[in-house]
């Protein structure tokens, strides 16, 4: 099965984003309307840790040392914030917060899976970011990116780390999308107050 690990970002987090994504989106001039493959809300979240395709024998194995990585981290505070773009192929919203706890959690989780055994081939250093767009064919991001920059949106609070099935299209019709399942979640090691 297809897995990744990560963290889902709260619902009031979430609909604050996609009303300034909704705006972004109506501003767009038509030639680049069909141009843009848009995420759907249901399917934002930050990716800890991208497994690939792994052995169900390993789950159980793979479950322990992820309940470990989430329950060495506290419970911390994320909030969306600036936007930014890989050339002009993806389109993203950045986070700020605690981004050193935030990334101590993405490299536990990526040890975690290691040592249960999960071939870990992405070597990428982590960045957090949450995908909002790819590109289809020639478009320049650069001033959606800029349109976000601005953007702070409310305060979160990361409280668990998700296993995520990934659901590839299968049918072959144009622009279906990915449909994730949690597997399974882990809370972190220290709750937050009140």
């Amino acid at each position: 099965m297809r897995l990744f690990a990560a963290v889902v970002p709260s619902t009031p987090a979430i609909a604050e984003l996609a009303a300034e994504v909704g705006q972004l989106r109506a501003a767009l001039p038509e030639r680049d309307r069909g141009r843009l493959r848009w995420t759907e809300p249901a399917l934002w979240h930050f990716t800890l840790a991208f497994l690939g395709e792994v052995d169900e024998s390993l789950l159980p194995e793979l479950g322990e040392r992820l309940a470990r990585a989430a329950h060495r981290h506290p419970v911390h505070e994320l909030r969306f914030a600036g936007g930014g773009r890989f050339g002009d192929r993806v389109l993203w919203v950045g986070v700020t917060g605690s981004l050193e706890t935030l990334g101590g959690l993405a490299h536990s989780t990526r040890a975690g899976a290691r040592r249960a055994g999960v071939n870990m081939t992405d070597s990428k250093p982590f960045h957090p970011h949450l995908t909002l767009a790819r590109a289809a064919g020639h478009v320049n991001l650069r001033p959606y990116a800029e349109e976000l920059a601005e953007f702070r949106g409310r305060k979160w609070w990361v409280e668990r780390v998700d296993l995520v099935r990934s659901h590839l299209p299968a049918s072959g019709v144009a622009g279906e999308r990915p449909r994730y399942e949690i597997v399974a979640s882990w809370p972190l090691g220290t709750r937050r107050a009140g």
